[in-house]
């Protein structure tokens, strides 16, 4: 039977919404009237929800269960999804419902008008604190301002997909992955759908301030140089203030000034250019590990258990 839609959802620790979650996605492709699959991605989960996925895989012929051996993160769950995916048309969602999934119908409407990226753009976001609010905002400006490539604001995983664009991405296979970032690079026809972002319905979220801050890294460092432009305008700085400095303390030394007389002078000067070069030397590492990290070759993911095809 030929597909239609695909529908990935990475799953962590998500005991709790997985009956929701399955019972509102069959509802709403249900209702399009058209072939679907549920491919559930079990990134590791600890909870119970490895053997609910199960579950549902057994009791629904649409679900198809992608059981990994270990986690290996929400973006690499990401690309497993992509991987087994049989539709026409790719949708990436959450499994916490803050992402509706009656939202995917307006996706696929824009899909149908000839769009083959359809991104969901958040209006509105409730449940989350100010500081989560406000560092999101930031998190999607900078990366706006400072990537080669123009991702999106306000605008997550939850998108829809043409089948040619998922073929192109599955070529791509570098380990830190950025799927928002990815689906931008490569171009196509796109547009956004604005929608109500909810509150999560149960458990907590799986991206503290710490996932965050890794995400936005490698956002910056795999679809920019910007960092490492910094590192030079440091040394530019750097050089440009020792330059000047130079007659003005030739001169206050001639003319007896105690100002820069002693040490401490010294040890400022000395501090200042350490820092300029460690920070340097952090940015150079950063993506010097990233190479590392590509050069051994290894899988992005190890499956456990997936369905036949």
């Amino acid at each position: 039977m030929k597909i239609t839609y695909s529908i990935i959802v990475p799953i962590y620790n998500e005991i709790e919404t997985l009956p929701e979650l399955h019972r509102r996605i069959k509802e709403v492709m249900d209702a399009s009237g058209e072939a679907w699959e549920l491919i559930l991605v079990d990134d590791g989960s600890t909870d119970g929800s490895t053997e609910k996925i199960r579950e549902l895989a057994k009791n629904d012929k649409a679900v198809r269960a992608i059981i990994f051996a270990r986690n290996f993160g929400h973006q690499v769950a990401i690309t497993a999804g992509w991987d087994y995916a049989r539709g026409d048309a790719i949708v990436i969602i959450d499994a916490d419902l803050q992402d509706p999934p009656e939202v995917i119908l307006e996706l696929a409407k824009k899909w149908k008008e000839g769009y083959e990226v359809v991104y969901a753009t958040r209006a509105e976001r409730e449940g989350e604190s100010w500081f989560k609010k406000f560092s999101a905002a930031l998190f999607y400006r900078v990366i706006y301002s400072i990537t080669d490539v123009k991702i999106p604001v306000d605008s997550g995983d939850f998108r829809l997909m043409d089948r040619k664009v998922v073929n192109v991405l599955k070529q791509m296979k570098e380990r830190h992955r950025f799927p928002r970032g990815m689906s931008a690079w490569v171009g196509f026809k796109q547009i956004g759908v604005t929608y109500k972002r909810n509150a999560r319905m149960a458990g907590v979220t799986k991206y503290p301030f710490r996932k965050m801050l890794r995400l936005a890294l490698n956002a910056i460092t795999g679809f920019s140089y910007f960092p490492l432009q910094v590192a030079t305008y440091f040394g530019f700085l750097a050089a440009g203030l020792s330059i000047l400095a130079i007659p003005i303390v030739a001169y206050l030394r001639i003319t007896g000034s105690q100002a820069f007389f002693g040490q401490a002078s010294t040890l400022i000067a000395v501090l200042f250019l350490g820092g300029v070069q460690l920070i340097s030397l952090g940015i150079l590492g950063e993506y010097i590990g990233r190479l590392y990290d590509e050069a051994k070759g290894r899988p992005l993911y190890i499956v456990r258990e997936a369905p036949e095809e």
